[in-house]
């Protein structure tokens, strides 16, 4: 298989797998939509991991693939391709993508759907569509210039060039970067992080998410209208009377939640 869904202690990885650089052609992208809906509705997943496995995270689409297609077909196409990022986008629980090798293209894009994003030390991200004559398609242009603001967008958009881990860091691309004599490479920390928040109040989390990521779609009346509806709401929650309950009696950091 091309994308794979392997659940184990309320983790789910989503690993892209089609070597050598997982290209992400029209079968990838479908079956990339179809298993970031199913993360999204089993109960058993609280948080997701995006993975390319060990070499590489993803090194963009396949250009052989889309240089066989004409206007008409890449009209019909670009929906689906913008639908199976944003199926990654909109898993209501939080994702990490931990990013080993190259993130370039749709690799790159792929990580920008992600919550937050761990790199290895030697891995390299990038928008270099301009350098085939296009643009981003798969939401590089919308998320990455809300992510790093319009002017640094622009450079990486404009030059095409790759910026190592280090200076993604700096950019706010990534998060968090893994040294190379880390015990722990950046699959196991991302896993890590995801663990700790599989762990906490399932609804809670899936309501910060959607308070934040609806709220920059919006200005801020609207945001903080969203912001007070989904903070109500949890008072309906047997999580939110576990967490005051365990912070009232034990101190806070110590609630076990449903």
């Amino acid at each position: 298989m091309t994308v794979t869904l392997e659940v184990e202690n309320g983790v789910g990885t989503l690993r892209v797998d089609r070597p050598p650089m997982n290209a992400l052609d029209s079968t990838v992208q479908d079956r990339l939509k179809e298993l970031a809906e199913e993360a999204a509705a089993r109960k058993e997943v609280r948080a997701v991991v995006v993975w390319g496995g060990p070499k590489v995270f993803a090194a963009g689409a396949d250009i052989k693939e889309m240089r066989e297609m004409s206007y008409q077909d890449m009209v019909d196409r670009s929906r689906g391709l913008q639908d199976a990022f944003s199926a990654v986008a909109r898993i209501p629980k939080p994702v990490v993508a931990a990013i080993n090798g190259y993130a370039l293209g749709g690799g790159c894009e792929l990580a920008l759907c992600a919550d937050v994003r761990f790199a290895a030390h030697d891995a390299r991200l990038g928008q270099p569509e301009i350098l085939l004559g296009l643009i981003p398609g798969a939401g590089g242009t919308q998320r990455l210039s809300r992510l790093i603001g319009p002017s640094r967008a622009k450079d990486l958009i404009f030059t095409g060039r790759m910026v190592g881990a280090e200076e993604a860091l700096a950019l706010g691309l990534v998060d968090r970067v893994v040294p190379e004599d880390a015990e722990a490479g950046v699959y196991q920390q991302a896993r890590a992080w995801a663990e700790r928040l599989a762990r906490g109040p399932a609804y809670a989390l899936r309501a910060a998410k959607e308070a934040v990521d609806g709220g920059l779609d919006a200005d801020l009346t609207t945001g903080l209208a969203l912001e007070r509806t989904l903070f109500a709401g949890l008072f309906a929650t047997a999580d939110r009377e576990a967490g005051m309950r365990s912070f009232v009696e034990q101190g806070p950091g110590k609630a076990v939640f449903e």
